[in-house]
């Protein structure tokens, strides 16, 4: 049985519900006629309102797909699934129209022309029939608003659901495609009793090589703080050395940390003049790779390779990948209202993947970083990670705080706080103070990563300016991270010896497990950034145009 098949198990609300049965009353107040519909759930609609036209929506459950049987194809699944999000959004228009008439009901009764006509009393007795009438819509409104969650969350099993087959059937190539079973049909039981499947997602064993569509993005590879006109700065990404420097115009280039003669690394001589000079025999190499200097010798057609790169937002970007660089770049600066604090840059020896999944993690912090920002925090008794806008973006629950994954390997993270250190126990919005992070894991290899952090905040700006700020932010920073490696550097020894990292994956889990499946097949950044940077716009000041040209 395949995944999709037991989506009939995910009957979401719109199955449970019969046509409703219309019932029509009348009445009249004040000589003016109202005409009225009551459904079985008592929702209210005026049909001579001038509301009814903003809430004009049919009822999509005489539409309902009747699907006989127990188990549904995948386009049988999305159809029923697409008629309960209407059904949800036609339920939610019936319970606000029904508040508003209610509400213009009561503004009628104590209207100061109908006052003569009706004595206190009668007024009375229609004002406590209103306002159980409103009561009544209320109520209704916190039914439809828990008929939401439950279709959000089976919607969120139903896809916890195909990507767990998806991730099985890249395992177990060759295996035959079973018939249904009494086992497979208790998961789908599981399922519709709110409980995700529980089985393990096989990622163990030694790295695989890259997937060469993970080197297809723009990625941050230094602050700009860090690059001077006579330094260079060399790192590593996906098993190659290259080495960052700025040309005679101060634009920065990215070449191969290789030189063409006798393969000395690069980064050990020094700039001159625009160019990077190689320690061993001098030659130097312009910011596109071309040797442009061979001392003691005829000067030769030599160049070495060099990568796009385009400064930005005050970060250092390359593009590594073989295909043609996008013209838009990811926006990684702070909300507005935040001043950047601190940037760091730390080499760490683990792999990429491991540490992404750590920073989206946050089940663990009352567990893990007992002596730093979480110390002092209580243990729910349930964690939750919320995805309001899709899967790789949201806020955690019960914490304040906002988390989203940015391809292809950034995480940012906005905490609200009442002090440095401290959670007021709500959502970030009613926070008065915030920390935004932004943590960039570049693969260097497949067991180092480069990470870039920069953390900013909307309160204190004084901080930014006391001398000696920026190693107390370091040490803090490299005490949470340590907090983590002795764990994280446990799982990728094991996993590197065959124990797989990925084991009964729990509800807390849902934003590592998208992440692991984009990873795997190479696409990180299925669909559009959130925001984005257009390189066109900066093409003129920084004559990318050129640089653009030269590479590609």
């Amino acid at each position: 049985m395949t995944a999709i098949a037991t989506a009939a198990a995910l009957s979401l609300p719109i199955s449970l519900y019969r046509p409703a049965k219309i019932n029509t009353k009348k009445s009249v107040r004040g000589g003016f006629r109202v005409f009225a519909l009551f459904g079985e759930e008592g929702g209210l609609v005026d049909k001579k309102s001038a509301w009814s036209t903003l809430f004009d929506v049919e009822d999509p459950r005489s539409k309902v797909p009747q699907c006989k049987g127990k188990f549904l194809d995948v386009n049988q699944a999305l159809e029923v699934a697409r008629y309960d999000i209407q059904y949800c959004d036609w339920r939610a228009r019936q319970d606000v129209l029904t508040i508003m008439l209610l509400h213009e009901k009561v503004v009628e009764v104590l209207n100061p022309l109908a006052r003569d006509y009706k004595s206190i009393g009668t007024m009375k007795k229609e004002l406590a029939e209103l306002q159980e009438d409103l009561a009544q819509a209320h109520r209704q409104v916190h039914i439809s608003e828990a008929r939401v969650a439950t279709a959000l969350d089976k919607l969120a099993y139903m896809e916890a659901l195909v990507n767990d087959r998806l991730l099985q059937d890249r395992h177990t190539s060759g295996t035959d495609q079973t018939c249904a079973s009494p086992s497979t049909s208790k998961q789908s039981l599981d399922i519709v009793k709110g409980k995700l499947p529980r089985k393990s997602l096989n990622v163990s064993g030694p790295v695989q090589p890259y997937n060469t569509r993970l080197k297809n993005f723009w990625y941050p590879v230094a602050f700009s703080t860090d690059l001077k006109d006579d330094t260079m700065v060399p790192f590593d990404c996906f098993e190659e050395p290259w080495v960052i420097f700025r040309g005679k115009d101060g634009i920065p280039g990215c070449v191969q940390n290789t030189c063409a003669h006798r393969a000395c690394p690069l980064h050990l001589g020094s700039v001159n003049e625009g160019r990077i000079q190689c320690p061993y025999h001098g030659w130097e190499y312009s910011t596109d790779g071309k040797c442009e200097k061979m001392p003691s010798t005829q000067l030769r057609n030599v160049k070495i390779k060099s990568l796009p790169c385009f400064e930005q937002e005050g970060m250092i970007w390359i593009w590594p990948g073989d295909e043609p660089p996008t013209a838009t770049i990811p926006c990684l600066l702070p909300p507005s209202g935040f001043e950047i604090h601190a940037e760091i840059v730390m080499e760490l020896p683990i792999e990429h993947g491991l540490l992404l999944d750590n920073l989206l993690d946050l089940a663990h912090a009352p567990f893990t970083h007992t002596s730093t920002f979480a110390k002092g925090w209580s243990v729910p008794s349930l964690v939750k990670f919320l995805t309001p806008a899709s899967g790789l973006q949201g806020y955690w629950d019960p914490y304040p705080i906002d988390m989203e994954f940015r391809p292809p390997c950034m995480v940012l993270s906005t905490i609200g706080i009442s002090k440095p250190g401290k959670l007021e126990g709500q959502n970030t919005r009613q926070c008065a103070t915030h920390l935004h992070q932004l943590h960039v894991c570049l693969p260097s290899s497949r067991k180092k990563t480069r990470l870039l952090y920069r953390m900013s905040l909307d309160f204190a700006p004084v901080l930014k300016h006391v001398p000696f700020m920026q190693y107390l932010w370091r040490h803090f920073a490299e005490q949470v991270l340590n907090e983590d490696l002795r764990l994280v550097l446990g799982q990728q020894e094991r996993m590197n010896n065959g124990a797989n990292v990925w084991n009964l994956p729990v509800g807390y889990d849902k934003l590592g497990v998208s992440l692991v499946l984009a990873l795997l097949e190479g696409n990180p950044g299925a669909g559009d950034t959130p925001e984005t940077v257009n390189l066109t716009e900066a093409e003129n000041r920084n004559s990318l145009h050129k640089k653009k040209m030269a590479f590609v």
